[in-house]
C-alpha cells in the first residue's frame, strides 16, 4: 500500500499534473470571462437589432404547467435561446483557441540550418 502512495504521490507532484492543474483553473476563469462576453455585451446588441429580443428568454413551450391538488407541475420550456449563447460562445473559445495554437506553433518554428551545397557522396 505505502509503494501505492509513493507511485500516486510522485504522479501528483510532477510538472505534467500541476500544469495540468492551472490550466483547468485558467479555462475555467476564461469560460466565465467568454460567457460573460457574450451574455453581457455580444447578444444584447443583436438582440436590440433583432427588435429588442433577449436570447436568454427566447424560448417555446411544450408542455404548460399545472396544478394537482397541492402537487405544482412546473412547464417544459425548449430554450433554445440559451442555446443559441452557446454556440456563439464556443464559437469565440475554439477561435481564440486556434489563434493560441497558431501563435504557439509559429513560435516553435525552428529556422532550418543553411544547406550543405557539397556534393553528396556516398550518403554523407
Amino acid at each position: 500500500m505505502s509503494k501505492m502512495l509513493s507511485e500516486f504521490k510522485t504522479f501528483a507532484i510532477r510538472g505534467n499534473v500541476i500544469d495540468l492543474a492551472v490550466a483547468v483553473i485558467i479555462g475555467t476563469a476564461f469560460g466565465k470571462i467568454v460567457a460573460s462576453f457574450i451574455n453581457d455585451v455580444v447578444m444584447p446588441p443583436i438582440g436590440l437589432a433583432l427588435g429588442g429580443v433577449d436570447f436568454k428568454n427566447l424560448k417555446v413551450l411544450l408542455k404548460a404547467g399545472t396544478t394537482e391538488g397541492e402537487k405544482v407541475i412546473e412547464p417544459v420550456y425548449l430554450s433554445y435561446g440559451a442555446f443559441i449563447n452557446t454556440v456563439v460562445e464556443f464559437v469565440i473559445v475554439a477561435f481564440v483557441i486556434f489563434l493560441a495554437v497558431k501563435a504557439i506553433n509559429a513560435m516553435k518554428k525552428k529556422k532550418k540550418p543553411p544547406q550543405n551545397h557539397l556534393p553528396q557522396i556516398f550518403g554523407y
